[in-house]
C-alpha cells in the first residue's frame, strides 16, 4: 500500500520546471490575461459577423479565436498541475493551429480589396488569388496539426516528440513561405495601383476604384496584422528547430510574447479594423457615387428641352 501511494504521489513543487513537459510552470496571470483578451475578441467576432454579415470571417477569425481559448485554458489548467499531460497535448497541438484561419481571413479580404480597386493591378485574378492562398492554408493546417497529434501522443507515451515536431516545423515553414508569397503580391498591387501600371492583358473592364480612407485603413491593419503573424511564424520556426528540450520551448516569456501576444494583436486589429465595416460601408459611397455619375450622365444626354 505505501509502494503505491509512493509511485502515484505527485513529485515536490521543486522539481516541476525541470520534469513538466513544459520545462516551466505556465503562470498563472498570464494564461487568465490571454484567456481574456481572447475571449472577448471571440466574441465580438461572432457579433461583428452578424451585424455585417461578413460571413466568411466566422470560421477565420472567430475560429482562431476559439482555438486560442482552448490552448489557453489548458495552459491555465497547467499552471496549477504542470505534470499532467493531456493539458499540455491540448495547447500544443490548439496553439500551432490557431493563427491558420486568421491567416486565411487575410487571403480573403486582399481579395475583395483588389476586386474593389481593380484586378487588373494585380497579378493574379482574385478568385484564383483566394483558391491558391487558401489552398496553401489548409495544407499547413493539415500538416502542423497532424505533427501536432502525433507529438502529442508521443508525449503521452514518454517517448520522443521530435518526429512529430518535424512535421510541425514543415507545416510552419510552408505557411511563412506562403505569407512571404502573399505579402510580395500585395505589396506589388498597392504599388501598380497607385503608379497607375496595370498589367497588359489584364482585364480591361476592370474599373479602377478609389482608395477611400477606409480602405488605407484596411490595408495598414492588413499590413500589420501580416507582420504579427509572420513575427509568430519565426518564432516557432526558431522553437521548432531548437527541438522540444531546448531553451526557446523552455522559456516561457518566449512563448507568451512571440505567440501568445502576436496572435493577439492580430487578430483585435481585425475587430478595430473590421473588414465587414470599412468594405461595406465604403461599398454604399461607391455605389452612391456610381448613381451620382449615371444621373449626371443621362442629363448631360438629354437635352434642355426633354428636361422641362
Amino acid at each position: 500500500m505505501l509502494d503505491l501511494e509512493f509511485m502515484t504521489a505527485k513529485p515536490p513543487t521543486q522539481t516541476a520546471p525541470l520534469r513538466s513537459p513544459y520545462h516551466y510552470t505556465p503562470t498563472r496571470w498570464v494564461c487568465l490575461t490571454f484567456l481574456s483578451l481572447f475571449g472577448i475578441s471571440t466574441v465580438a467576432h461572432v457579433g461583428q459577423v452578424l451585424l455585417y454579415r461578413a460571413w466568411y470571417l466566422l470560421p477565420t477569425a472567430a475560429l482562431c479565436g476559439i482555438l486560442e481559448i482552448v490552448g489557453w485554458v489548458s495552459r491555465l489548467s497547467s499552471s496549477k498541475d504542470p505534470h499532467v499531460l493531456l493539458p499540455y497535448e491540448i495547447q500544443m497541438t490548439a496553439t500551432i493551429i490557431a493563427p491558420t484561419p486568421l491567416l486565411a481571413a487575410n487571403f480573403l479580404t486582399l481579395g475583395k480589396v483588389v476586386e474593389r480597386l481593380g484586378s487588373r493591378y494585380c497579378r493574379i485574378a482574385p478568385k484564383t488569388y483566394s483558391i491558391i492562398f487558401l489552398g496553401c492554408d489548409l495544407i499547413a493546417l493539415a500538416v502542423q496539426g497532424t505533427g501536432g497529434a502525433i507529438a502529442s501522443i508521443a508525449v503521452g507515451k514518454s517517448k520522443d516528440p521530435d518526429n512529430g515536431g518535424h512535421i510541425m516545423l514543415g507545416g510552419i515553414i510552408f505557411q511563412l513561405v506562403a505569407i512571404i508569397a502573399y505579402s510580395f503580391l500585395a505589396t506589388e498591387f498597392i504599388v501598380r495601383y497607385i503608379t497607375e501600371n496595370a498589367f497588359s492583358g489584364g482585364d480591361d473592364a476592370s474599373a479602377r476604384g478609389e482608395l477611400t480612407l477606409r480602405l488605407k485603413v484596411l490595408l495598414s491593419a492588413l499590413g500589420v496584422n501580416t507582420f504579427c503573424l509572420v513575427v509568430r511564424a519565426i518564432y516557432r520556426t526558431v522553437e521548432l528547430i531548437n527541438g522540444f528540450s531546448g531553451s526557446v520551448i523552455s522559456t516561457q516569456w518566449y512563448f507568451n510574447i512571440f505567440d501568445g501576444a502576436m496572435v493577439a494583436l492580430a487578430i483585435f486589429i481585425v475587430n478595430f479594423a473590421h473588414p465587414g465595416m470599412l468594405l461595406r460601408q465604403n461599398a454604399k459611397k461607391s455605389d452612391k457615387k456610381v448613381e451620382d455619375t449615371g444621373s449626371e450622365v443621362r442629363l448631360q444626354l438629354i437635352g434642355p428641352d426633354e428636361r422641362h
